[in-house]
């Protein structure tokens, strides 16, 4: 497949598609093919593909003769995609709060986005909220003196950020920031898998395309279970540890550590 298919162009325009639909951009229907071909420069053949993993995820839905539109939240928890709250369990931040705001002091910053959203169907779930109130969207990296370690997009309710520039977030861990503005944390909601880096993450984590990155899901919730972050993270597995601690009574201690470079 990889021989005959242009994946680096087909995998970009996937995961920048995937993007817009979480984003609510194409929530009256996404372009025809022939539109996102001379969008994206490139043949209706690598966009078929694109389209066809989206369709694949449950994503869209393609219909003859009608068009391509987003999959709504009942149809995604139909297909079993959509994962509701009670089914993954939830960990307190306590320590693990922490280690994430210490490790993040031991990198630097670099703010690509810090700009306000309608929330789509996926994000006023997530958040709670209703779809099309307004989010701050919050994409940036971190580094060690050995170089780039994360790609980290976060999404939060307009309300509880207001007061935060773009200076604050790129000088500050965002954990701490809510914290010193009045919410007081109270538990997350992580899940932890594998993604493949495409062209925009590649490029600032410094890592070829389709590298295997660490990818890590994760809903903050302060203490009164309003739901303050949303976040996805891809880390380099070189430069990334995640440490976990299981005792017999079931106590999770939880740990996030950048890994050292062997000289």
């Amino acid at each position: 497949m990889a021989g005959s298919l242009p994946l680096t162009k087909y995998h970009r325009i996937y995961l920048v598609l995937k993007q817009q639909l979480e984003e609510g951009l194409h929530a009256q229907g996404l372009p025809p093919e022939l539109e996102l071909a001379r969008q994206f420069g490139v043949g209706r053949v690598t966009v078929r593909y694109a389209l066809k993993q989206l369709a694949d995820e449950g994503l869209i839905i393609r219909t003859a003769g009608r068009g391509t539109r987003p999959t709504s939240r009942a149809e995604q928890v139909e297909k079993g995609r959509a994962v509701s709250s009670s089914d993954h369990p939830s960990m307190r931040l306590g320590g693990l709060l922490g280690n994430i705001v210490q490790m993040s002091r031991s990198t630097s910053i670099k703010v690509l986005e810090w700009r306000l959203i309608p929330a789509s169907d996926t994000l006023a779930q997530a958040l709670q909220i209703p779809v099309g109130t307004q989010v701050r969207k919050l994409v940036r990296t971190r580094s060690t003196s050995d170089g780039p370690v994360s790609f980290i997009t976060s999404y939060f309710p307009a309300d509880l950020v207001r007061g935060f520039s773009r200076a604050d977030v790129a000088r500050n861990p965002i954990l701490e920031l809510l914290e010193t503005s009045g919410v007081e944390l109270g538990r997350a909601r992580q899940t932890v898998s594998a993604k493949q880096a495409d062209a925009t993450v590649a490029a600032e984590l410094d890592v070829t395309i389709g590298a295997a990155l660490l990818s890590v899901r994760r809903l903050v919730f302060d203490a009164h279970n309003r739901p303050v972050q949303f976040l996805h993270g891809l880390y380099r597995p070189d430069r990334y540890e995640y440490q976990m601690e299981l005792s017999q009574v079931g106590a999770i201690e939880a740990h996030v550590v950048p890994t050292e470079i062997a000289p």
